[in-house]
């Protein structure tokens, strides 16, 4: 989400002349754009935005702006007492308040006005930055903001805001416009993606959003993230299996495979039905990928509770496991409610384990790729290798002399490991001239 929102900003300040610095002292307008998610998110913003000070006070005109989930809906005003020197407090999904600093004054005529409020309401084409227009091959495109499901470890409700979800012809129109500009693939974004449209009266769903974008030319591929076990339906099952761009690939964090801890968690299901639903879009969508968010070491969590959850992991084997030891999140539920009382060493252990069986499993998975055909996007190259990813997002890296960057091609996997695999292009059949 705040890839999207950067860019957003970046594409606003270019319209109003702007470029992009790669030196910070060059710069006339800083812009520090910041996750919260965890304590360390931010202490690490709030140790970067300070280090800006020196700059302001050797260039008074320099315009610093502070954006993002550390401003939050409503955190402004304290953080104007602590940092004094930022000119600009802008929250997360929003340039506007930035836009307004930077034009007071000098807006001319009506079509600047037009054009300003067009970045301000960002329910218009989005034009990419300089830096990334016909580079970049995969964007992000939020389609829903904030959240309203308030799980208890959670401080997003608190910084972003109830969810809103955008029109679905803002979001053609978006993606439409990056499909002129080269991109190939576009991921949707959600703090819960699949409960788009459940804060409009009588509105579209996750499904027929991605119908509609399905028929958008030049995109060849939609991902969309992440989504809630509760409201992962069968309509939604069903687009999937039908629609050959939407890709098979589902972001469905379980959290932690205990009941007990779930309900701590207010996470509104059970393991049982975690596992359910698994079986069902497996059984409907039999090539899939799943990936899990798994946290250890809640308040609370016991050594049997843990041991539910890596059974719930070897049982399912799912391809992606992102994995996270539970920190105490001041302004949260279990903040306020729950003693922060598995010890470390304990929380660190179980990470761990759970880490060394998830890549048991990858392993296990990718193998059965190995000389199979499957088609690849590439989007980039590192250390001179082309680096794309498969349908089920396995990364897949290819050697290759000639420019592969946004190309879709067939490739045989010759090697596979649990984190990415490499492959060869396949052989082009040879023109013969008669």
């Amino acid at each position: 989400m705040n890839v999207a929102d950067s860019q957003r900003v970046g594409s606003s300040l270019e319209h109003l002349g702007y470029t992009l610095t790669e030196t910070i002292e060059e710069a006339d307008v800083i812009v520090l754009n910041t996750c919260v998610v965890r304590q360390s998110a931010e202490d690490k913003a709030m140790g970067r935005v300070t280090s800006l000070a020196p700059l302001k006070k050797k260039n008074p005109n320099l315009v610093i702006n502070l954006m993002g989930c550390m401003v939050g809906v409503r955190g402004a005003e304290k953080l104007r007492e602590k940092l004094p020197f930022v000119d600009v407090f802008s929250p997360p999904s929003d340039p506007g308040p930035l836009i307004s600093h930077l034009t007071q004054g000098e807006v001319q005529s009506l079509e600047d006005a037009e054009t300003t409020r067009r970045f301000l309401m960002m329910d218009e084409e989005l034009i990419l930055p300089v830096a990334e227009q016909g580079k970049l091959v995969s964007a992000h495109v939020p389609i829903v903001y904030g959240c309203s499901h308030a799980c208890t470890f959670c401080i997003i409700p608190s910084k972003r805001g109830g969810e809103r979800s955008r029109l679905v012809g803002d979001i053609v129109s978006e993606v439409r416009s990056l499909a002129k500009q080269g991109v190939k693939e576009v991921t949707l974004l959600g703090q819960i993606v699949d409960r788009y449209g459940k804060d409009i009266p009588d509105g579209p769903n996750l499904a027929a959003l991605l119908r509609v974008l399905h028929e958008v030319d030049s995109i060849e591929r939609i991902r969309f993230l992440t989504s809630h076990p509760n409201y992962f339906d069968d309509d939604l099952i069903q687009a999937i299996a039908e629609l050959p761009r939407v890709m098979p690939h589902i972001e469905l964090p379980i959290q932690a495979g205990d009941d007990e801890v779930l309900a701590n968690m207010k996470r509104g299901y059970t393991q049982q039905q975690y596992r359910d639903l698994v079986a069902k879009i497996r059984s409907q969508i039999p090539d899939c990928s799943i990936a899990t968010d798994i946290i250890v070491g809640f308040p609370g969590e016991t050594e049997e509770q843990f041991m539910e959850t890596y059974r719930v992991l070897s049982d399912l084997k799912l391809d992606v496991a992102h994995l996270a030891r539970y920190s105490l999140r001041e302004g949260t539920v279990a903040a306020r409610r729950m003693d922060d009382n598995v010890p470390e060493e304990n929380k660190l252990r179980r990470l761990h384990i759970l880490d060394d069986l998830q890549e048991q499993i990858l392993g296990e998975i990718n193998k059965k790729y190995l000389g199979e055909t499957v088609e690849v996007l590439f989007e980039d190259q590192v250390k001179g290798r082309w680096r794309g990813r498969t349908p089920t997002n396995k990364i897949i890296f290819v050697e290759s002399e000639d420019d592969l960057r946004g190309k879709l091609i067939p490739v045989t996997v010759t090697w596979t490991g649990p984190w990415s695999m490499q492959a060869v292009l396949m052989k082009q059949p040879e023109l013969i001239s008669i």
